[in-house]
């Protein structure tokens, strides 16, 4: 029975280390693609965008459809599309192919996601057994968006770039037979209500036409009709979305879950980290390529011992650490992690770039404070919650992280280019990633002091 319960966690562990490594494998390979298609770095960006605006806008309905239709059912539809599109992006014949099966890769991470994390905390119920499945689920997570560097560069230089899209195949087929072997049925309950498809949509397209909008701020002064027209409907679209939250009989999510401190802070703490990941990976990326130098395949080396480090931790340190700190404590030596690999990076910048300094605060982001945060909040954002809720509220953490993700690196961009460096990687931008650290840190003080409060 324990042996089945582990292969369960693997299985579900697998599905998103899948999801989160293709987050960031494709950054190394950015500039094989460009080769190829023959396109510009505009173009080649909206290869991450889409799959982050897909993954984070279709979240909250595959949380919903997670706790409606069932967890097993969920994961399996999903890992299949991941698979497909997987495939479907490494054979892609053109840049416009390979853009559509990205986006659809986003889509199958966002079935994903929030039906694996369900398959977790149902199966392992008790409270110190789930807090223990919990990290190794989250540090797979971490794991995955650590090691997507290192691993895209090697993949694109010494096979192709069409590898970093073609290793899903053969690991989420196994994944694939094996859950559907082993996973638990489903349990039939009628009283789950049915989905909110239209407010579904309108979310979907509210936080697309954000989203879009933030990207192509900086091309306001020559596009303003556009630009401003889609952050104008974002704003109508996500309001109408809030009204019939209020309003409807079955609403997509209930608001009452936001009654719950632990999951509101998770959110906007899951925003911040977002907005700082997705950016270190693109700035790292710049900096070890533009900035210092390197090819894809020595970046892929230097960022290989941090993928390793992420591991170690999540193996080793972090149960140690579960057994002796809260979430919340964790969360903030994760935070602190994050800030002081930031500060690194910033003095890197002002000091000609020396190795050490660049990959010590590789080290502290993606090696230790990635697995940290990610652990914490994940269990922050599912605490408190009724376990029939557990796939919807883990797909507004992660709709808060994309958004996160999209907003932030649009935001950081933007100021980039209105205020240029002689550098690929100026100081203001890895500023504004302190920046994100410092907001990540303080909404998990205000947590830390509001739980004290509680107690007195």
């Amino acid at each position: 029975m324990q042996s089945r319960r582990n292969l369960i966690l693997i299985l579900a562990s697998v599905g998103t280390f899948v999801e989160a490594l293709d987050i960031a494998i494709i950054n190394l390979t950015i500039p094989s693609i460009q080769a190829q298609f023959n396109i510009g770095a505009e173009s080649v960006q909206w290869l991450q965008t889409l799959y982050v605006l897909f993954f984070g806008g279709f979240i909250i309905i595959g949380g919903k459809l997670t706790d409606q239709i069932g967890r097993r059912k969920i994961f399996l539809w999903g890992s299949l599309l991941f698979m497909l599109t997987s495939l479907g992006a490494g054979l892609a014949p053109s840049f416009e192919a390979l853009a559509v099966f990205r986006a659809l890769q986003g889509l199958g991470a966002a079935l994903i996601m929030p039906a694996a994390l369900s398959i977790v905390s149902n199966t392992f119920r008790e409270s110190q057994e789930r807090s223990r499945a919990l990290g190794i689920f989250s540090s797979f997570a971490a794991i995955g968006s650590g090691s997507g560097l290192s691993i895209g560069g090697l993949l694109s230089t010494y096979l192709s770039w069409h590898w970093v899209f073609l290793i899903n195949v053969p690991i989420l087929l196994v994944t694939l037979v094996l859950a559907y072997f082993y996973l638990p049925q489903d349990e039939k309950d009628e009283n789950i209500p049915k989905t909110d498809t239209l407010s579904g949509i309108l979310l979907v397209f509210g936080l697309l036409s954000l989203t879009y909008g933030t990207h192509e701020l900086m091309h306001i002064k020559e596009q303003p009709l556009v630009v401003g027209s889609s952050l104008v409907l974002a704003l109508v679209l996500l309001g109408i979305v809030f009204y019939r939250l209020k309003t409807v009989t079955e609403p997509l999510f209930d608001l009452g879950l936001f009654k719950h401190t632990s999951l509101v802070v998770s959110n906007i703490a899951f925003f911040a980290l977002g907005s700082f990941f997705i950016g270190f990976l693109f700035l790292i990326s710049l900096m070890l390529q533009k900035d210092m130098g390197h090819t894809a395949a020595t970046a892929g080396l230097l960022l290989v011992p941090f993928s390793i480090l992420s591991a170690l931790v999540s193996k080793f340190a972090l149960p140690l650490i579960l057994k002796r700190l809260n979430p919340t404590q964790i969360g903030i030596l994760g935070w602190s992690c994050m800030f002081v690999g930031g500060l690194s990076l910033f003095l890197a910048v002002f000091l000609n770039h020396p190795l050490t300094l660049v990959l010590f605060g590789a080290a502290c982001i993606s090696g230790v404070g990635m697995t940290f945060c990610f652990t914490s909040l994940s269990f922050l954002g599912v605490r408190d919650v009724d376990p029939a809720n557990y796939g919807i509220a883990s797909s507004l953490t992660s709709t808060t992280y994309f958004l996160g993700a999209g907003i932030g690196l649009s935001f950081m961009t933007l100021l980039s280019q209105l205020f240029p460096s002689d550098w690929a990687v100026g100081g203001l931008s890895v500023l504004i990633l302190i920046g994100y650290a410092l907001c990540g840190m303080a909404t998990i003080l205000y947590m830390a002091y509001d739980g004290k409060k509680a107690v007195a």
